[in-house]
């Protein structure tokens, strides 16, 4: 199987940024998670959204977090979320973006799954992460109404918990295993499959990409949560999922080791992993030069 595997070895230029674009240009986005023990999850993945470029970003929160969400960030733009109301408004919501990311902090109560299980009937790019992909993995099979065009946002844990509705127990640690469970989970699911870690692999079943930067600075509650931001607003901004999850991967890891060179790798905090995404996106631009256009 592994031999029939396009491997990629380098990831594609950055969306045009016309100089007089205006917001409207640049991808809206849609984060929806957060519970009242994690009201960091969802702002990171927010802030990183319009740390990489996207016009504009809406959290959809519980309304008892929103307001200390909204001070944290208060660029996001915010939507109170009840236990029994709103839900008509969260789907049209998840109509109006270009894309969704949905999972952070969220929690796992019924609630929680309620919003999944809605959310994952919109045929729109998405990101599904954190307790979303445990909440799909608790499941007996994958949804068969599942529509999102999906990247699927695992570390090891909760690869191994999906892992169950495809017949795998273990998630292997090396290369060729991880590849091995990622592309199958992909194919299975017919979503691009993010199987987080040191050298995380990409997969949309037919192509693999491993990553190879970033180091331990990555090592910390978020860093995840920021991942997820970044490929939701390269999603919004029209870049394909398995291209804007190659992107992402690579951007995500070099600000890791950017902000692990400044600060240390054992003291980087993923909010410092968000600041220094403009120092790799301006590298990467470089190494890129049609994505400067």
């Amino acid at each position: 199987m592994m031999a029939e595997m396009n491997r990629i070895n380098t990831t594609p230029p950055l969306p045009a940024r016309p100089a007089d674009g205006h917001k409207g240009m640049f991808g809206r986005v849609l984060v929806v998670g957060g519970n009242e023990a994690m009201v960091g999850a969802p702002v990171m993945a927010g802030t990183a959204a319009l740390r990489m470029g996207a016009g504009l970003v809406q959290v959809a929160l519980s309304r008892s977090i929103l307001a200390a969400a909204l001070s944290i960030t208060p660029e996001l733009i915010g939507m109170a979320l009840g236990k029994g109301a709103g839900k008509r408004a969260l789907l049209d919501a998840g109509e109006a973006a270009d894309a969704l990311v949905v999972g952070p902090g969220l929690g796992r109560s019924p609630v929680a799954e309620e919003r999944v299980l809605r959310l994952i009937r919109l045929e729109k790019p998405a990101v599904f992460d954190a307790d979303a992909l445990n909440i799909l993995a608790a499941g007996k099979k994958w949804p068969t109404t599942f529509k999102a065009r999906a990247v699927l946002t695992p570390h090891p844990g909760e690869m191994a918990r999906l892992g169950k509705l495809i017949n795998r127990t273990e998630v292997p640690s090396d290369d060729e295993g991880r590849i091995a469970i990622a592309t199958e989970a992909a194919k299975a699911f017919g979503q691009v499959v993010v199987l987080k870690g040191s050298r995380t692999v990409v997969t949309d079943g037919e192509r693999v990409y491993v990553n190879t930067t970033g180091n331990s600075s990555l090592s910390k509650a978020g860093t995840g949560d920021v991942l997820s931001g970044v490929i939701g607003a390269l999603l919004g901004q029209k870049v394909g999922g398995f291209e804007a999850a190659c992107i992402g991967a690579h951007l995500h890891g070099r600000a890791g080791e950017i902000a692990g060179e400044k600060l240390g790798m054992r003291c980087v905090l993923a909010r410092e992993v968000i600041d220094a995404l403009p120092a790799a996106i301006r590298e990467y631009e470089a190494a890129h030069p049609a994505s400067a256009e």
